[in-house]
């Protein structure tokens, strides 16, 4: 069985061979520009394009869901939408824990069909005040348990 591989290094530059699947938390609000979309806008532009696409047109755009942006031909960038607004709402972070399990199991089903293997930062730990423990049993539940390769950047 697999297990999450944590490196150093740059998530948007994904190590390894094959197809590859980025995912990242976004927010419920159609805002984009702190944290790591930073690092995905500096490299492609598509994605956040993407983004604000999906936000203004409402289809399907909610908690829980997912958009696939190719940026490569064997990498795609994955907006996950796992964060209610970007600010502490009556104490609670934005994350939604159960938005990130509903969207990686999404991912889950994407990356077997297209036998990708995921990369990420540690996702909804920034900006949108995550635990991380929480987030390793998600990723642990809806990848890692399907024997997908994943793998963790911590930013050097």
């Amino acid at each position: 069985m697999e297990s999450i591989n944590y490196i150093k290094g740059d998530a948007t530059n994904p190590q390894g061979l094959g197809n590859k699947l980025i995912v990242h938390i976004c927010n419920d609000i159609g805002a984009w520009g702190k944290g790591f979309v930073l690092a995905i806008s500096k490299k492609w532009k598509e994605p956040e394009r993407k983004y604000r696409e999906w936000y203004k047109s409402q289809t399907d755009f909610e908690l829980g869901k997912v958009q696939y942006v190719q940026v490569e031909p064997d990498t795609f960038v994955v907006n996950m939408i796992g964060q209610h607004k970007i600010r502490k709402t009556n104490g609670l972070a934005p994350i939604r824990y159960d938005s990130v399990e509903e969207c990686l199991n999404k991912v889950a089903n994407f990356a077997i069909e297209n036998q990708t293997s995921i990369h990420m930062p540690r996702i909804g730990c920034g900006l949108a005040g995550g635990n991380w423990i929480e987030i390793e049993k998600i990723i642990n539940r809806t990848l890692i348990d399907k024997d997908i390769k994943v793998t963790v950047y911590d930013f050097e």
